[in-house]
This record gives structure tokens, sequence and C-alpha cells, in this order.
């Protein structure tokens, strides 16, 4: 049985394998034909079209300045995919939140390109595709216990 070390690692080498196959590069505007960049694109993923986030909360989540992310969010702004409002607790504070057209990006959008993706699993059996599945589903769970319990902690230091 491999430890979770051993695992960690095999993750760690075929995960890139896998994003550098089939990975988007661009995401385009199923609407305006506008092309966003990869950046662009992941930070309307991190994006809610109801709750907002402050500017500087997705900032310190996707690990860049909120001076980098103001500049981002301009950009985004003026293109119509997200909206900017006042904290009107505090009015220094700046909240971000997907518009309308910011959602129907991110809904067309994938990191991964599904005609790779499907290239790519076209070559594995019907047991293998299932068996596959069923690993990418284990980690994905696993992945969103983490993220709720970074989210937990992350409430915790705020309070």
């Amino acid at each position: 049985m491999p430890s979770p070390a051993d695992t960690t690692r095999d993750v760690l080498q075929l995960y890139p394998r896998i994003y550098f196959a089939c990975h988007t590069r661009h995401v385009r505007d199923p609407h305006s034909d506008r092309l966003l960049s990869r950046h662009q694109a992941s930070v309307l993923d991190h994006l809610d079209e109801v709750d907002p986030i402050t500017l500087k909360g997705l900032a310190r989540h996707m690990g860049v300045t909120a001076g980098t992310m103001s500049l981002t969010i301009d950009r985004l702004e003026r293109k119509g995919y997200v909206a900017r409002m006042r904290d009107p607790g505090d009015r220094r504070r700046v909240h971000v939140r997907l518009t309308a057209a910011g959602l129907r990006v991110r809904e067309a959008s994938s990191v991964l390109d599904a005609a790779l993706v499907e290239q790519m699993v076209s070559r594995l059996s019907s047991e293998e595709q299932a068996i596959a599945i069923r690993g990418l589903a284990l980690l994905a769970d696993a992945a969103g216990q983490q993220m709720a319990e970074r989210a937990r902690a992350h409430d915790r230091r705020e309070k």
C-alpha cells in the first residue's frame, strides 16, 4: 500500500502531464468573442454572482498583492465581467462580484480543453475510464474538504 508521501509524489508528477496536454491558454467570451487570459478567467472562477468577496481577500487567496489584483479587476470591470461595490459599513473596503457576463464566461470556460480531454480519455478502455473518474472524484472530494477547512480557519483568524 502506498504511503501518503508516495501518493503525493505521484499526484505532483502526474497532474502536470494532464494539465499541459489539455489546458486552455485563453478563454473566449461566447457572446462577444472577446479573449481573456487564463489568469483573468481564473479570477472569474474565484468570484460569485451573489456573494461578493473583498478585493484584499481575493488578492490574498490568489497569492498576489492588492495592487496587482486591482489592475486585473480594473480590466475585467471595463469588459463588464465584474462589478465593484463599496462596503456600506466601511467605505475603504471594496467588494467584487461576478456580473451576468462574467458568469456566462465562467460557465463557458474550463481550465482544460474539452476536445483535448476527450481525445485523451478515448485512449482508455471503458473500465480504465471508470477507474480514472473514480480516482479524480476521490481527489476532488478531498480537495473540497480541504478548501472548506481552510475557509473555516481563515474565518477564525479574521474574527
